[in-house]
Order: structure tokens, then sequence, then C-alpha cells
């Protein structure tokens, strides 16, 4: 039986385009009392392939031809939080508290402020 790669690929970019969705990972839009909720999620894929063939008789080696496939893949999928509406407002909930690089990304125009403003202070 020959591997179609093509056909493959096809089968599982179709799968993902129905699968791979807010909606059937974590679930669809929802009301919260004034509040509309939206899911977010990280979406995530790797794939790899790869083949090779044979032929011939070479010294010291067996006989024959032979030929070989083989293919991986990983998908990865994380809530990640939730578009929260009420009227005219947007706003973003996490699912999780930013900690360590990421939140110190986050403090960083902060700090940067607070040490310009010092600096440019007049000494008394």
């Amino acid at each position: 039986m020959a591997f179609n790669f093509d056909e493959q690929v096809q089968k599982l970019t179709d799968f993902l385009k129905t699968e791979a969705k807010t909606e059937t990972v974590v679930g669809q839009s929802f009301q919260l009392g004034e509040f509309t909720c939206v899911p977010v999620i990280k979406f995530g894929i790797g794939l790899g392939y790869g083949g090779g063939e044979g032929k011939g008789d070479q010294q010291g080696k067996a006989k024959g031809e032979g030929t070989g496939g083989g293919a991986g893949g990983g998908v990865g999928v994380e809530p990640i939080g939730f578009l929260v509406s009420r009227q005219d407002q947007l706003s973003f909930v996490p699912t999780r508290n930013p900690k360590g690089l990421t939140a110190a990304f986050e403090k960083l125009p902060d700090l940067l402020e607070k040490f310009m403003n010092k600096k440019s202070a007049p000494v008394a």
C-alpha cells in the first residue's frame, strides 16, 4: 500500500478546519449577567515527514529493494482567557496570572517611568 503524502496532509487540514476551533475545544460564547464572554485559546501544530528508498546489491549488505517512510505530528491547545464585553466596553480576562519573566516585562514600562522621573527630579 503506497502512502500518499498529499492526500494525508489534505485530510489533516480538513480535520483541523472543523475541529480546532475555540467552540470545539473550550466552548461557545455565553452570557453571564450583563456580560458576554468569549473563550480565547492558543493553538499550535507541528508536523514532520521523512522517507527513504533503497535498491540493488551492496557489498556486505542484504540483497533486495526497500522503501520506508514515516510521519508524525503534535497539536497543542490551551485556553488562555476570555474576551468579556459589557455594552460598549471590552476587556480580556486571562485564565492564569502572569508569573516570572512575563510579569516582569509587563511591569517594565512603569518601572522605567519611575526611574526616569526619579533621575530627572532635582536633588535637594
